[in-house]
């Protein structure tokens, strides 16, 4: 498999949401208790444990900028966590989920399409490794298929 990492939202972007309750638009961020699966926190890359609070908001991502750009809501853990720091490691958040869509761009930020995918996350390890073999990819961003948030951003070594 091509050598990567999962690339976590940066510990900057994490504390500063967390000391101003503001998201990346300047809106409050919402207050969610787990009740259930879901709320990977997209810093430490783990899961939110039933009871505990995470935070909600809109992400803006850093790449892919032009006609591709979008902001992504993504969940945070209210207490500190350790930002998620692995080579050649799926992460586990991606891993967990029931069905994931893996977005391959080029150097000038444009999606292949024909490198797009969709798997279920403990299954996608193999249109991964295609996504990054591929030399006109230049990073991965790795959503939920169904709501189509960022899950995280990989980049190759």
């Amino acid at each position: 498999m091509t050598r990567f990492r999962c690339t976590p939202i940066p510990t900057e972007t994490a504390a500063r949401w967390r000391a101003t309750g503001q998201d990346d638009r300047g809106e409050a961020l919402h207050r969610r208790t787990v009740d259930g699966p879901g709320f990977p926190c997209r810093h430490c890359l783990g899961l939110g444990e039933p009871g505990e609070e995470m935070l909600l908001g809109s992400y803006a991502l850093p790449h892919p900028q032009g006609v591709y750009w979008t902001p992504s809501p993504i969940f945070l853990h209210v207490r500190d966590c350790a930002r998620f720091v692995a080579e050649d490691e799926i992460a586990p958040i991606v891993l967990a989920n029931p069905i994931v869509s893996v977005r391959a761009y080029d150097a000038a930020e444009l999606c292949l399409y024909d490198l797009g995918a969709i798997s279920a996350g403990g299954e996608v390890a193999p249109l991964l490794d295609r996504a990054l073999a591929d030399p006109r990819t230049r990073f991965v961003n790795i959503h939920t298929a169904r709501p189509g948030c960022l899950l995280t951003a990989v980049e190759r070594l």
